[in-house]
């Protein structure tokens, strides 16, 4: 061991130990004599506060806390647990600096004794909190923001009153954006061709309302009722569209008072504007940018459930037309009869289909945007938590524990977030021909291991089984889930059977199925002998968070994977169930044409050797959190790194290094107009040598087509650790 600096005795000098202590930049350590005086004062209490040494030595620590922490008396509190109990303090709250901002923060306080053991003094460490205080809280208002919304999604599911209907969304919107009160009016006018009908209200009484006017094509609800957009304003009436007509100029005498204000245009799929949902408040600023995002998911759910209403009455019209037909024409015609009792069945079912499908397709689209938010989010978290982790000490015991525990928490957060990206179709696939013969196979220990031996396993594999085109990885999840549900339909033990064939839907199979279309497929069957489902249960089996296991035991979004991954790859999926008799599940996936199956998928990057010099990064993110927390990784791996925030900055460092760069490393989705997939396809055409990472928290299409990653596309997804992103750059600018 070196020991220069050091005396015989092994003792620190105090200059040694003051630069140990001051290299702690983001840490406050203080001493304090007895009376909590301060007698020295780190260079992070400096940053952290505010204050330098000399200013607060021999000051009291008072000035750090809040007025009410003063009047409780706080400090005094903290140096009398310090003394009885060896610990003061260790609440997180709010501190003051110099400048009179308060901060979030923890801090102990710790008793220091002299040789003798005598009470001499003590030391106070403080740490800022404020950025974690503001992702945990962020994190808490996405998770009510999706709760919310998957709440409403149920509700819609099975309401066909169109009033019930918008007047659940209606007061939804109240929920998510915090208003006092919302309302949403049906875009119908008058004889005079600009007023428009109330139709529900959230928050405050209907003859709030009906004494005034209805909301006319004025500039501030005109682009509303047009479809043209969101408006959002803080403060409505100092917005310069504001009281541009007449007679009021504004809010007329006794009007509800509106500051902040916030309306989405509801339009349906054929692109009529069918109304506009409309939000206030007392207040200036109350509605943000998270506010619109949770409006749009939520006026998107709104138009297919009003539009399935609207479909549900149509369809129940045409069924009482027909039914009146039948009698007319029952006395004719005996075949005629049974005809139109046929045609009638087809039409409810076909009705049921489609608004089953549109349901799903709404909840998907809702849910893929929530989780591209959720995953910026987590990768906030999970990378501010690795730096925690990484420069904790090595008997730091207790924080290693509370860390890890929040990494794994982050890890089954990000877990979740995939699995609604799979249902959402938003996952990137990477397909291939596969035999699924072999893989079932293949899979054989994996499945007896997972079963257990109260199972019995099965496999009827047929012979010149064609092939497929898939991502083998995902196909072999979706049986495990298949598999691992039909186990839990079996407590006490039963059959599993695997089966496989060549398979053709015809025209007639395809009418009865509007989202199956007509051609050759191989089918995978997976059938239980378990308890089995009745109809409804059956027919909700694939939505998300629909789950008919004990609280705890399951998220609801297994068969909803196994569901997004199959129509992601252009498949079909049926389930049939009876009670008491067990569950068969079949998968069809389309046959890959003959010759097709050798084709190798893109040629491999040559390998380039490894730059003597330390290699330089462009990292490119419009995410402040991500982008720093990236670029920080990054130095901390040794390189050389460059950061812009979007893509004309980016270009700017490009033509400034002139080819020096050696990875740009860029999110897919960008503010300004132009991608990541743009930038990066503008700077390979310049400089040929750049190699290219992409990231982000669901695949869009500008790298994702039809389900499939880009050939040579290089995707590493959010939220990612340390470890990977280590490993994933190295890959790439070694041409891995």
């Amino acid at each position: 061991m070196n020991t220069e600096g050091w005396d015989s005795g092994g003792a620190m000098s105090p200059d040694e130990w003051r630069q140990i202590v001051d290299s702690a930049v983001d840490t406050a350590i203080i001493s304090t004599d007895r009376e909590g005086r301060v007698v020295t004062w780190s260079a992070g209490a400096s940053r952290l506060f505010g204050w330098t040494e000399a200013e607060m030595r021999g000051r009291s620590l008072d000035c750090l806390f809040t007025e009410a922490d003063r009047s409780f008396g706080r400090l005094s509190s903290e140096m009398r647990d310090a003394v009885e109990e060896g610990r003061g303090g260790g609440e997180e709250g709010w501190r003051v600096r110099k400048d009179g901002t308060a901060f979030w923060a923890v801090g102990e306080m710790s008793p220091i004794r002299d040789p003798q053991g005598q009470h001499v003094g003590y030391v106070k460490v403080v740490r800022d909190r404020t950025q974690q205080r503001d992702a945990e809280q962020a994190l808490r208002e996405e998770t009510r923001a999706l709760e919310i919304l998957n709440r409403v999604g149920s509700a819609l599911a099975v309401e066909v009153d169109l009033h019930r209907l918008v007047q659940v969304i209606t007061d939804a919107g109240v929920e998510l954006t915090g208003a006092e009160f919302g309302a949403f009016f049906y875009n119908l006018t008058n004889k005079a061709g600009e007023s428009y009908t109330l139709y529900t209200l959230s928050g405050a009484p209907r003859e709030k309302f009906e004494r005034f006017p209805m909301p006319r094509n004025t500039a501030v609800f005109g682009p509303t009722f047009n479809g043209e957009g969101i408006v959002r304003s803080d403060d409505i009436t100092a917005d310069p569209r504001y009281g541009k007509n007449s007679p009021y100029r504004g809010m007329p005498e006794g009007h509800l008072p509106v500051r902040s204000y916030l309306a989405v245009p509801v339009i349906s799929r054929t692109n009529e504007v069918l109304g506009g949902l409309f939000f206030g408040h007392a207040v200036p600023g109350r509605f943000t940018a998270r506010s619109e995002r949770s409006l749009s998911g939520l006026a998107a759910e709104a138009a297919v459930a009003m539009d399935n209403a609207r479909l549900s009455e149509s369809v129940q019209r045409e069924l009482e037309e027909r039914k009146r037909a039948e009698v007319a024409l029952r006395e004719l015609n005996a075949t005629l009869e049974q005809q139109i009792l046929e045609r009638t069945r087809q039409i409810e079912t076909q009705a049921e289909v489609l608004r089953q499908s549109q349901k799903m397709e709404a909840v998907g689209q809702l849910t893929g945007g929530v989780a591209h938010d959720f995953n910026n989010l987590l990768q906030v978290i999970m990378a501010n938590l690795e730096v925690i982790r990484r420069s904790l000490a090595p008997d730091a015991s207790r924080a290693l524990r509370a860390v890890n525990a929040a990494v794994n928490g982050t890890k089954g957060a990000a877990a979740l977030t995939q699995r609604l990206l799979a249902f959402a179709r938003r996952q990137p696939l990477n397909p291939k021909p596969i035999n699924v013969n072999v893989l079932v196979n293949g899979m054989s220990e994996l499945l007896h291991r997972t079963l257990g031996e109260t199972i019995d396993i099965e496999t009827v594999l047929a012979a010149g089984l064609w092939q497929i085109e898939a991502d083998a990885n995902q196909l072999e999840n979706a049986i495990i889930n298949l598999a691992v549900n039909s186990r839990d339909a079996m407590p006490e033990g039963g059959r599993l059977t695997i089966e496989t064939a060549n398979a053709r839907i015809d025209e007639a199979y395809a009418g009865a199925n509007p989202d199956a279309v007509p051609g050759q497929y191989v089918m995978l069957s997976i059938s239980d002998t378990g308890q089995g489902m009745d109809l409804a249960t059956a027919g909700r089996a694939f939505e998300p968070f629909f789950t008919t296991k004990p609280v705890g035991k399951g998220t609801g979004l297994g068969l909803s994977q196994v569901y997004g991954f199959v129509k992601q790859s252009g498949g079909h999926i049926k389930i049939y169930s009876e009670v008491g008799i067990g569950t068969t599940v079949r998968i069809y996936l389309a046959r890959l044409p003959a010759g097709r199956g050798e084709e190798s998928d893109s040629a491999p990057f040559s390998t380039v050797a490894p730059s003597a010099q330390m290699e330089k990064i462009l990292v490119v993110e419009d995410h402040e959190d991500v982008r720093a927390q990236s670029v920080e990784s990054l130095r901390e791996l040794g390189y050389s790194v460059f950061e812009a925030a979007d893509a004309r900055a980016a270009m700017a460092i490009l033509e400034q290094q002139q080819g020096a760069i050696d990875l740009l490393f860029t999110d897919v989705v960008l503010p300004g107009g132009v991608s990541g997939a743009q930038l990066a396809a503008q700077a390979a055409a310049r400089w040929t040598t750049l190699r290219v990472l992409f990231t982000t928290g669901y695949a869009r299409n500008a790298i994702v087509h039809h389900g499939r990653l880009d050939a040579g596309v290089q995707l590493l997804t959010k939220p990612f650790s340390f470890d990977d992103l280590a490993s994933k750059v190295r890959d790439v600018l070694e041409g891995v």
